[in-house]
């Protein structure tokens, strides 16, 4: 008889065990018996970071407790799918460009690398035939033991059409009357229409599920996912699985429990108005809130100010709500609410002294709808810290509109976002983003956006960004005396790459410096679908205004580029007004372009200091400046300043001959895939 699978360590209470068997089903659907005991060792498991061997990006990125195996390195019976990385398409959207496809029948086995009692599975399956998604299982085992069953859905993938997406297949153009590339033309404009083709660019096609096993398994043993006979899902895609070995549920005494206040652990019942009295009561006694194992249902948001708040942990604490119509909208244009966690408006004052630990928050965001207000986190916090949360299917994980200041946000994971991972919008300042994990995002995956008051002070640390579905990896747009350091940025997929700064979207100008140190991107370097042309791993985009700033980026390691390593843009209309100046590159490492290493396409200047290149695809130098082609040459100038090494199959990339401003344009120059990365 099929019975829940409960995870308890040994020595644990009946009671402890009851809670965490809450949180384990909210982690998956899971039928079954407890595991046996380990059998026999696989073979050698394959522990990636960003589908690279870890040594090649060692220091960089978030120090995380799993390890990640991609599926393409483990046992099956089933397909891996080619490296691709054309926009729209299944493996360009998976970690490393490359997964395994099941159907009926077959598997993927993995071998676990250390003590793991926990996993979480990157998977994609069909949408259904009119969009809104479907469901389907997947058997998991250990050492082909008891068989649990995840149920996977794809009700929170699967966007299509032009922006702002829609979830219908069958839709139309949404936007008639703006140029696509498809076919070179403004459709509503064009006699006859052409024929688009439907689904028209289908996107975001990858969810993830986490699962508790009930037990703490050996290194050597194997976890095989398996697509059972009778599946729902003509197939399944495994993109990748993270084993961890999760610590106990953290408990709290002293607290203002949520469960003396009427909270319902179950999920079954609300418990917003009962954490919102346990709150009440919090700031009165000078204690924390503490949120026990269990799963909590919140369908609006949690107003928050001078308050700590705690879970047992982002594996046995879950906040999970439905996304609510709102009839009349919302003053702020919202016509939905949702699960979430702000502080108070900044024109209110903002709040002050937050502290939010411990906790998921899972919500029910199926569409993008820009006005609404159905972000994980939100408001504006000062002095405040946000660690060790684990959010998914939200908006945007954590959108903060200032003024605020000195906010540390560290620890946490965020996945499966319509839009954006973390933003710090006007006016912040003195924060810091640190050791974050973010993962398949529908928009920039970190940003700080100075629209209307700068941002200052401001620091993205340490952080892993993976495979963001549209825009970029890390995107600053203007603001004053900002650092992007230690990054780890892959996959980015259109129409952004892996680090951006771009005056653009109204921003306040850069000032003072942007410093970009010590980063690593890999696999970047995208189509822009309106240009028709590649990006850079790195690029800057002159757009509204000049950008003249102190920029100097040092240390980057740029891996694998699809197109260019390095781009400086503007755009066509306004190439004559505006350019970029004094950008400075040293100690940089580039491994890898399909194209060049500098693609120019603006007026301006950059000086290059050590920057050491290998398998170049193109010319070094791709010198187009503003396109006037006048025989005093481009105007875009480069700065020799020494050390400059290495290029590919056109000699070294930063030649005599292309200095200072010789003009070398090629506007779509044909594409050389590098080889894999390897040390240096």
């Amino acid at each position: 008889m099929a019975r829940s699978i409960i995870a308890v360590a040994a020595g644990w209470s009946w009671r402890r065990s009851r809670w965490v068997a809450l949180a384990a089903a909210t982690c998956a659907v899971v039928t079954g018996t407890p595991a046996l005991a380990a059998v026999t060792a696989g073979p050698a498991p394959v522990v990636t970071r960003a589908a690279l061997d870890p040594s090649l990006i060692a220091g960089r990125g978030a120090s995380v407790g799993f390890v990640e195996q991609e599926a393409e390195n483990a046992a099956t019976n089933g397909t891996v799918i080619r490296p691709d990385r054309s926009a729209y398409t299944l493996p360009a959207e998976a970690s490393g460009r490359r997964a395994v496809r099941l159907t009926a029948g077959q598997y993927v086995e993995f071998t676990l690398p250390g003590a793991a009692n926990a996993i979480t599975v990157r998977y994609s399956i069909p949408d259904a035939p009119g969009g809104g998604g479907i469901t389907a299982p997947l058997d998991v085992s250990v050492n082909r033991g008891p068989k649990r069953t995840m149920i996977l859905t794809s009700q929170y993938a699967w966007l299509y059409n032009q922006y702002p997406f829609t979830n219908d297949p069958t839709a139309g153009l949404l936007h008639p009357d703006w140029w696509i590339t498809e076919c070179s033309c403004v459709p509503a404009a064009t006699t006859p229409f052409p024929s688009i083709s439907k689904p028209f660019r289908p996107m975001h096609f990858y969810d993830e599920q986490r699962l508790l096993l009930g037990r703490t398994y050996r290194p050597g043993d194997r976890v095989r996912l398996t697509v059972p006979a009778g599946s729902g899902a003509a197939w399944t895609v495994i993109d990748l699985l993270d084993s961890e070995l999760v610590g106990p549920p953290r408990r709290r005494a002293a607290t203002a429990n949520v469960l003396a206040f009427g909270a319902d652990p179950t999920g079954r019942r609300d418990s917003a108005g009962a954490i919102d009295k346990a709150i009440a009561f919090a700031r009165r006694a000078h204690l924390p809130v503490y949120l026990p194992p269990g799963t909590y249902q919140v369908n609006r948001h949690i107003v928050v100010d001078d308050i700590t708040i705690e879970g047992a942990g982002s594996w046995y604490t879950i906040i999970k709500g439905r996304e609510v119509p709102l009839d009349p909208p919302a003053p702020d244009g919202s016509v939905h609410t949702g699960v979430g966690f702000y502080g108070r408006d900044a024109a209110a004052g903002g709040s002050r002294n937050v502290h939010l630990s411990g906790f998921a928050i899972e919500g029910d965001v199926r569409e993008r709808i820009d006005t609404d207000q159905v972000n994980g986190i939100g408001g504006a916090m000062s002095h405040s810290t946000i660690d060790g949360l684990y959010l998914r299917h939200t908006k945007v994980g954590m959108w903060f509109d200032g003024p605020m200041t000195n906010l540390r946000i560290t620890d946490n994971v965020i996945v499966d976002q319509i839009a954006d991972g973390i933003n710090f919008h006007t006016g912040v300042t003195n924060s810091v983003v640190a050791n974050n994990v973010i993962r398949n995002t529908g928009d920039d995956a970190l940003a700080m956006w100075a629209e209307q008051t700068t941002n200052a002070n401001n620091t993205f640390d340490h952080n892993t960004v993976q495979i963001p579905t549209l825009a970029n990896g890390i995107a600053i747009y203007g603001g004053t005396d900002n650092t992007v350091s230690n990054n780890l940025v892959a996959d980015p997929i259109r129409e952004g790459s892996g680090i951006h700064a771009g005056s653009r979207f109204g921003a306040e100008p850069f000032a003072g410096h942007l410093w970009i140190t010590n980063n690593t991107v890999v696999r970047a370097g995208t189509y822009e679908l309106n240009w028709n042309i590649g990006l850079g791993a790195i690029w800057l985009y002159a757009l509204d205004r000049s950008i003249d700033a102190d920029i100097r980026v040092t240390g980057d390691h740029y891996l694998d580029s699809t197109y260019n390593a390095i781009m400086l843009v503007s755009e066509w209309s306004v190439k004559d007004l505006y350019s970029i100046t004094g950008v400075n590159f040293k100690d940089v490492r580039i491994d890898g372009t399909g194209t060049s290493v500098v693609s120019a396409r603006v007026a301006g200047s950059a000086s290059f200091e050590n920057v050491d290149a290998r398998n170049v695809g193109a010319v070094g130098v791709n010198n187009c400046g503003s396109f006037h082609f006048t025989p005093a040459g481009s105007e875009f100038s480069l700065t020799d300043l020494g050390g400059n090494d290495g290029g590919g199959t056109t000699g070294p990339w930063l030649a005599p001959w292309e200095l200072p401003n010789t003009i070398t344009c090629d506007d779509r120059p044909p594409v050389v895939p590098p080889p894999p990365p390897s040390a240096w």
